[in-house]
């Protein structure tokens, strides 16, 4: 009966992954569909934080290293593109790939001896990663340092992925990007990589036991979690036209890759996609009909949100949905029996 209930919870959720996948790509051929600008711009940025929450929840949430250097990878992507339009005149296409590239590399250079450390003790380590990264592109003159990269005008094309009247461009972007991370992060959720990294965040120590090598583990989320973050950084990058260090290498933007995640549910599929749809249109739309009274109220009712979520559901919304009956559990934690599983049937590979 279990089973019977786990097989049905898993259709349920394919069909609603591929209905909402359809919705959204349909919105692009539909005139009108999108609404203005504004709305426009309000649905690229709840499809791009959706996808940076998402590469931050593979490592964060299924493998339980929570990091905040993220806007390190991010930025280094966002770089990547940008200096291949701005010092180089080509398309930020194959600076994307090498800034995503770049980024995983880096991430596993220094997360190699950052994961000897375990807990509070490797997210402070990772705080100290990006004001380091910050300080030295700050005074880095090959990136234009403090200064920043901006854009060149250029005609509106797919060639350089830029466009100055119309987000219809940017919004097939963003979906494409949207649909690569969350269907990779659905591949690997039922696949051994996938109960490897759920069973090195319930026990780290346990999961060696049973032949689960931690640290190749740990290693291989950082680099795909950090690559997904590089290509969002790039995308980041051509839809402002401009990058510089406070805009890419802060704290507040790597908060802005566990908040999302936290306030959604972490070490789930749908969290960072429901947290992105609660606080970016609440971000936008209050900074927009709430200017009146003063700066930071947007902060304030999402901080407030964040407190109310902590102290009633740690879960964040997908527990919420969980009490309701909407998603059942399906035992997000890899159990002993699992991995035993996986390693004597040889998983899905």
């Amino acid at each position: 009966m279990n089973e019977v209930k786990h097989t049905a919870s898993r259709n349920l959720e394919g069909k609603i992954w591929i209905g909402l996948v359809a919705a959204l790509a349909a919105l692009a051929f539909i005139p009108g569909a999108i609404g203005n600008a504004f709305h426009a711009h309000v649905l690229v940025l709840i499809l791009l934080y959706a996808s940076m929450a998402q590469s931050w929840n593979i490592l964060g949430g299924y493998c339980g290293q929570i990091s905040f250097g993220h806007s390190v990878f991010f930025g280094i992507g966002a770089y990547g593109a940008a200096l291949a339009m701005v010092k180089y005149g080509g398309t930020p296409w194959l600076g994307a790939l090498l800034g995503a590239a770049t980024a995983a590399l880096v991430s596993v250079l220094i997360s190699w001896p950052c994961f000897k450390l375990r807990g509070h003790y490797f997210a402070i380590a990772t705080f100290a990663i990006v004001e380091i990264f910050n300080r030295l592109f700050m005074v880095w003159d090959w990136v234009e340092g403090a200064l920043g990269l901006d854009y060149p005008i250029l005609e509106d094309s797919w060639k350089y992925f830029l466009w100055s009247s119309e987000k219809d461009g940017y919004y097939i972007g963003v979906l494409c990007l949207f649909v690569l991370v969350f269907g990779v992060v659905r591949f690997i959720e039922k696949r051994r990589f996938g109960y490897y990294m759920r069973a090195v965040r319930e026990g780290q120590e346990t999961a060696e036991s049973l032949g689960v090598n931690s640290t190749k583990v740990k290693l291989s989320a950082m680099a795909t979690s950090a690559f997904f973050a590089g290509l969002c950084g790039a995308f980041f990058a051509q839809y402002n036209y401009r990058v510089d260090p406070p805009m890419v290498l802060s704290l507040d933007m790597s908060m802005k890759f566990v908040l999302i995640t936290i306030l959604g549910g972490m070490g789930t599929f749908w969290g960072p996609l429901l947290g992105a749809v609660i606080l970016i249109p609440l971000q936008e739309y209050t900074r927009t009909y709430l200017a009146s009274l003063g700066p930071g109220v947007d902060q304030m009712i999402y901080g407030a949100l964040i407190i109310f979520m902590m102290a009633r559901q740690p879960k964040g919304v997908m527990g919420f949905l969980e009490e309701f009956g909407l998603f059942g559990k399906k035992g997000i934690a890899a159990t002993e029996s699992e991995i035993v599983s996986v390693e004597t049937d040889g998983g899905e590979e």
